[in-house]
């Protein structure tokens, strides 16, 4: 093995469906380019956490990926890289390794540490010529960061919110929105039974495509996104009239966690991590509160959160991450870097990895939303791809 090509691959930021589908991926395709694939573990982490002058920190932080040790990785959720929220160009002073050399420490405007230079002096250490990193648009930033310092890098996206800028889909996405659509269909027993009003929070910061889809396939009452303000009083009153129009006697909302009532903010709680997000989550239960008050009605609130991203992929997301691990494999062995894999009115394609930082991903409000009814509308069909986009 001493004479391959070595290229690294890690897994950033939250978990999701789909991740050991990809490595797996990556790796079988590898095989046959006479590449050796190095698995980094806990994103951007496990390099910062590396010191080449110490080879026993390498053990620790990365491991050798080989058909036989990912035959079964596939058919389980999560990664086996496992994962970090780590910006190595943003590492806050207490938190940088005493072993990083001052030359390798640079002080940004933030007073954080900019520790960029020591982790491309580990990619030279460990002999990597290409990583494949797999990420969210928060680790795709630093992909592209390795990418503009003259690394080589092949992204692949992922992330339940499907909000990364140059690609329709992202894996995660689809699991995401089963996930939200079985827990809706299974909450209408208990809002039936009870003749409430159901409040369901899903994950989603800048874009609202969980809330929208999960609405538009659970066929739900309203759905709120983060894109679009809302009136609480309006919601109460359209919410109260489905529920006096349902057979049954209830009715069901669908939330964005990044959703916000108009002349608000969103919700967000606690520190920023090393991207600057604070954690958001609570607004469906401000919201259930508010309709209670409004409308009388009792409220059931069910923050969906970690379930949205738990346990294996469905099909359409392990068919995607075979796709892009097999296409950032190949872009990398012909040496097309500097690339993102995506796909794009359902064709795969690979677009420049810089668009990830050029704007930011959200649902298209005139095409598939009536924001005066809240609630999903897909104005025109004819010609649309399969994920709407």
């Amino acid at each position: 093995m001493a004479g391959k090509r070595r290229v690294g691959i890690l897994t950033g930021g939250g978990d999701v469906p789909g991740l050991n589908v990809a490595i797996k991926a990556v790796v079988s395709q590898a095989d046959s380019h006479d590449i050796r694939i190095i698995g980094i573990l806990r994103g951007w982490l496990g390099l910062l956490s590396v010191n080449p002058d110490d080879p026993s920190t390498i053990p620790r932080s990365t491991m050798d990926l080989t058909v036989e040790n990912v035959r079964t990785i596939d058919r389980t959720g999560g990664t086996i890289l496992h994962t970090s929220r780590t910006n190595p160009s943003n590492v806050p002073p207490d938190q940088v390794p005493a072993f990083i050399r001052q030359e390798d420490r640079k002080q940004t405007s933030k007073g954080t540490v900019d520790c960029t230079r020591h982790i491309l002096r580990v990619l030279d250490a460990l002999k990597m010529e290409a990583i494949i990193p797999i990420g969210g648009d928060d680790t795709l930033s630093f992909a592209c960061r390795m990418h503009q310092e003259g690394f080589q890098v092949v992204a692949i996206p992922k992330t339940m919110d499907n909000d990364v800028f140059g690609t329709d889909f992202c894996i995660g996405f689809s699991t995401a929105v089963t996930r939200s659509v079985d827990a809706i269909h299974a909450l209408r027993t208990t809002a039936g039974s009870h003749e409430r009003i159901g409040v369901v929070e899903l994950f989603g910061r800048n874009s609202g495509e969980t809330s929208l889809f999960a609405a538009y396939l659970a066929d739900v009452d309203r759905a709120v996104i983060s894109e679009v303000p809302f009136d609480i009083e309006l919601l109460a009153r359209f919410l109260s009239e489905d529920r006096r129009h349902n057979p049954s006697n209830y009715a069901i909302l669908t939330i964005s966690e990044g959703a916000y009532f108009k002349g608000g903010t969103i919700l967000e709680s606690g520190e920023a991590d090393a991207y600057g997000h604070k954690k958001l989550g609570g607004i469906g239960s401000i919201v259930a509160d508010e309709l209670k008050k409004r409308t009388g009605i009792n409220v059931i609130y069910q923050q969906l959160a970690y379930i949205m991203r738990s346990g294996a992929p469905d099909s359409l997301d392990r068919m995607v991450a075979v796709s892009y691990g097999n296409l950032a494999l190949s872009q990398v062995a012909l040496g097309y870097t500097g690339r993102m894999v995506a796909l794009q009115q359902g064709v795969y394609t690979t677009v420049p990895v810089e668009l990830v930082t050029a704007a930011k991903k959200h649902v298209d409000v005139t095409a598939l939303y009536d924001s005066e009814n809240y609630r999903p509308k897909v104005r025109s069909m004819l010609g649309k791809p399969i994920f709407l986009y």
